[in-house]
């Protein structure tokens, strides 16, 4: 035994004795500072640890001596309390009704749901979750506390992919009412279920006056100009765009129904479902903070039935892979951890699938499929260098702020800087795909993305914007992507004609005119299968080495959705997008392989007439 393998195994055993014990959640938690202990009136727990919140209640003096209203008066402040003693689920082990005891990511997760509701501030959280640690059960049951003890007539939503899911979530509200003690129901009726108004989708909770309504994306109009105070969205990942229904618009159409006000709750909820959807954009947006929701990840190795006791520990601690070594060094694990994953990861086809199905990080989560032609890894590295841009646009060489445009800034033309602006043309109504006018500076260390706009619009008025952009940034080279211009009517050629004819500065590629038997030049840069390959070839290497700085998060998203296909070919997933991704191939080709323009002093070109088409 090798003195690296005996370290490992007193560390294991340093390790498995740190992890947390469990404690009875009746009694409280002594370590956890927001408790305090004190006598009770119960006889079985004459001591108890409580959130110092219940002593500050009013009600407090008044139920020393009593009991059942000591427990309810408990239960308003303690939601861990309440599920040990009120709310029953079923066990997923033995099938057996059982009290909700918190495993240790639940607890994880409502501190973050106190931290905000003590806070008063209104609930918002966005999960991202490895499979089967009750994710959806704790969620559900945290709005079935809310309604059964904090709050009368609040109105919750349960929404998934479709209404089965959501009735199959409901269904674990229906077994906790069922089996809720009588003694500690604060409502005017006996506990139950009932139906409301004769509706299929929607539920009363007797004696609190409370509505709990399934639903799904494939219904969202039911939810429109509905009174919801709470909203669970589960595996929002999953949800499919179909005609007329998008995620967002389903989102959009709940979440404008539910108050900014305290206790009302927003929580969507998901495993991964590779990158690119609408959950993938929005965990990025959220995790960032950017969003109006708090992003907690849960990895595989904090659940705790994910461990499995190996044969030959010194045997496991002698043979880990490069991958279970950094499960070691980087995640902590343990080797019971370890050897579980080991022994999981075979029932897979790739480390992609094992990834998505029980993430270590938030970018495991979202691992590309086997036919990614970029390394995600990579692309994260890239992503380090994106941030928020000046949204805004441009209007006779000066840039106007503005939250709604199309136009994103990061830098301003640098004096003696050295541009490239690509174009990749796309359609004019909003369920084609954008175009794109991406700005790229080449004299720089590394090329860098300065400047974008990205939207649906006529391509006479695109080609102005490009203008715009080429002009600004110093009589940048400007590259346009002539597929679609050139396979149009004449009004394509038109346009091109007119840019050559309104910018000397712009990029022709060599053709071979059969009227005239000679090599001629064309306006624009023609994508082939031969010429897509090469240029898609360098922006792999340039992703790969960290040749270029990427500012836009979306081209990210794009990079990850970009797959190779059976026949050879390169294209987005399907219901994803490239037009971001074509335009940084073409500008890195372009910078690569185009002589540096002449440049002007941006100032000197602001006293310029514009020209457009």
């Amino acid at each position: 035994m090798t003195l690296s393998v005996e370290k490992i195994l007193l560390e294991d055993a340093r390790r498995r004795a740190a992890r947390p014990k469990p404690y009875d959640p009746q009694r409280g938690n002594p370590a956890d500072p927001r408790r305090i202990q004190v006598h009770t009136p119960l006889s079985d727990l004459p001591i108890a640890f409580v959130p110092k919140t219940m002593l500050d209640d009013p009600e407090y003096g008044l139920v020393t001596a009593n009991a059942a209203a000591w427990q309810r008066l408990r239960c308003r402040h303690d939601f861990e309390y309440w599920c040990a003693v009120c709310a029953t689920i079923k066990d997923k082990t033995t099938g057996r009704l059982v009290r909700f005891a918190l495993n240790a990511p639940q607890r994880r997760v409502v501190e973050v749901l106190e931290r905000q509701r003590l806070a008063g501030r209104p609930l918002r959280l966005m999960l991202l979750k490895a499979r089967q640690w009750g994710g959806s059960t704790l969620i559900q049951t945290y709005m079935a506390w809310i309604q059964s003890c904090l709050c009368r007539n609040w109105h919750s939503l349960i929404c998934a992919q479709v209404k089965d899911t959501s009735s199959g979530i409901r269904g674990m509200y229906s077994k906790l009412i069922e089996n809720y003690p009588p003694d500690l129901w604060e409502g005017d009726e006996p506990p139950r279920f009932r139906p409301f108004e004769r509706s299929t989708n929607v539920r009363e909770i007797a004696g609190r006056g409370c509505r709990v309504t399934v639903s799904s994306i494939e219904n969202q109009d039911a939810v429109r100009g509905a009174d919801f105070a709470m909203a669970h969205l589960s595996e929002t990942a999953f949800w499919r765009e179909t005609p007329g229904h998008t995620p967002q618009d389903t989102i959009r159409a709940i979440c404008g129904s539910v108050a900014l006000v305290p206790l009302s709750l927003i929580v969507m909820e998901s495993t991964a479902n590779g990158p690119g959807n609408y959950f993938h954009s929005e965990w990025l947006r959220c995790s960032k903070g950017l969003g109006d929701k708090e992003a907690v990840f849960v990895p595989w190795f904090e659940i705790e039935i994910y461990r499995l006791e190996p044969p030959d520990p010194a045997a496991l601690a002698a043979s880990l892979s490069p991958y279970e070594q950094w499960l070691w060094d980087d995640c902590h694990c343990a080797l019971d951890q370890i050897y579980w994953y080991r022994c999981k990861r075979r029932e897979y086809p790739s480390d992609d699938k094992m990834m998505a199905e029980f993430p270590s990080t938030d970018s495991e989560a979202f691992a590309a499929t086997a036919s990614a032609v970029f390394d995600r890894k990579a692309v994260d590295a890239l992503r380090s260098g994106c941030c928020q841009p000046r949204r805004g646009m441009l209007h006779h060489g000066k840039w106007f702020d503005d939250d709604a445009a199309n136009g994103s800034l990061w830098q301003l033309p640098a004096v003696g800087g050295s541009y490239v602006v690509a174009v990749d043309v796309g359609g004019r109504w909003s369920g084609a795909d954008f175009s794109v006018v991406a700005v790229l500076r080449t004299d720089s260390p590394k090329p860098e993305i300065v400047a974008q706009w990205r939207g649906h619009i006529d391509h006479d008025i695109l080609g102005n914007i490009a203008l715009e952009f080429a002009a600004f940034y110093n009589q940048a080279l400007l590259v346009v992507e002539s597929n679609t211009l050139e396979s149009g009517s004449g009004a394509g050629l038109f346009i091109l004609n007119r840019l050559a004819e309104s910018y000397p500065n712009i990029y022709r590629r060599r053709a071979f005119d059969s009227v005239n038997n000679c090599e001629t030049q064309r306006v624009g840069f023609h994508t082939n299968r031969q010429s897509k390959e090469m240029i898609i070839t360098g922006l792999i290497a340039a992703v790969r080495t960290g040749a270029y700085i990427e500012r836009d998060s979306a081209a990210c998203d794009e990079l990850l959705t970009y797959e190779l296909a059976l026949d050879g070919s390169y294209a987005a997933k399907t219901g994803c997008h490239d037009d971001i991704l074509m335009t940084r191939a073409i500008a890195l080709h372009a910078a690569a392989s185009v002589r540096p323009a002449v440049l002007i002093d941006p100032v000197e070109y602001l006293n310029r007439p514009p020209r457009y088409l």
